[in-house]
């Protein structure tokens, strides 16, 4: 039960930083902006996890 929450706030967090380069106003996007490289790791897992076969951005090709 804690491991499931946990991969849903990480999920959720993921989003957020996400958020602007998938297209969704973010006025934070310049504080989020120096997670993005450790977040590149995960990212497969994150967009297969969220439903998305291939990956939703285009400068991002991990499939």
């Amino acid at each position: 039960m804690f491991a499931r929450e946990k991969q849903n706030e990480d999920d959720f967090f993921t989003l957020i930083v996400l958020g602007e380069a998938l297209g969704v106003p973010d006025p934070a996007a310049y504080y989020t902006a120096e997670f993005l490289p450790s977040l590149y790791q995960d990212f497969h897992a994150w967009h297969r996890r969220m439903g998305m076969p291939d990956s939703p951005l285009d400068h991002i090709a991990c499939c």
